[in-house]
């Protein structure tokens, strides 16, 4: 009497059932970590020896009209490389959870009405505060304004993108309720792959004398290396890598 054998899959069959596993599990979380997105895809490069080694080659993300925590994406296209993921239990139904930090790079299209709509969002309200109050500190002789910022709370309303240059408007309340226009213009280009140069700053606050500044410069962090800022009229793109922790 011969035993019944259970064929396995092929190396090749076997593959592409555990890449599509994973790309389901990506595209899951990923789903998981938006408010919306129009169009969202996963491709994975693998093989099955290595995915069961807990290792991933590749990842390719693209995105269109994504939204997170209130950023509005037009479109993203990112790549990750030598991934660490908890495999194991993905396979047994659980969400995928990265191991290591990752090198990410890609590149993010943003229209005018794309950052006018993330205005609402508190990551990028409240980073345009840090913002302005970072730009204000540094002008130096400046202390006082810093310290009347802290008094008020500032609603940003509009941004403009222009060749080279930014324009972002907002209105400042005190405890009164008294309104005040706040305005933030300058000139910006990446410089070493982290820092973000301004020149030609010019800054209006609180009805007082404006502050104009020949040049500011912001570390973005050893993490961040961006190869090319570019802003065209009513538009943004950005290209360049970041380190993903888990």
């Amino acid at each position: 009497m011969h035993k019944s054998q259970v064929s396995q899959p092929s190396p090749p069959k076997q593959s592409r059932v555990m890449g599509k596993a994973l790309s389901t599990a990506v595209a899951l979380w990923l789903r998981s970590q938006l408010e919306g997105v129009e169009d969202l895809q996963v491709q994975i490069d693998t093989s099955s020896r290595l995915v069961f080694a807990g290792l991933i080659p590749k990842v390719a993300v693209s995105a269109r009209e994504a939204i997170y925590q209130g950023l509005y994406l037009r479109q993203i296209s990112l790549i990750a490389k030598d991934i660490q993921v908890n495999v194991r239990q993905i396979l047994k139904g659980q969400p995928l959870r990265l191991n290591e930090p990752i090198p990410v790079t890609g590149e993010l299209l943003l229209q005018e009405s794309d950052l006018n709509n993330s205005l609402t969002s508190p990551l990028l309200a409240n980073g345009l505060t840090e913002f302005l109050v970072t730009l204000v500190q540094g002008a130096g002789g400046q202390g006082n304004r810093a310290n009347l910022l802290k008094g008020q709370q500032i609603s940003w309303q509009q941004i403009n993108l222009a060749p080279c240059q930014l324009i972002i408007n907002g209105v400042c309340f005190d405890f009164s309720g008294q309104e005040t226009p706040v305005s933030i213009r300058a000139k910006v280009r990446i410089e070493n792959g982290h820092k973000l140069q301004l020149n030609s700053i010019h800054i209006e606050l609180l009805s007082l004398p404006p502050i104009d500044l020949d040049s500011f410069e912001l570390d973005l962090g050893s993490e961040v290396e961006i190869q090319e800022l570019t802003l065209n009229p009513g538009e943004l793109i950005c290209r360049g890598g970041i380190l993903v922790n888990p």
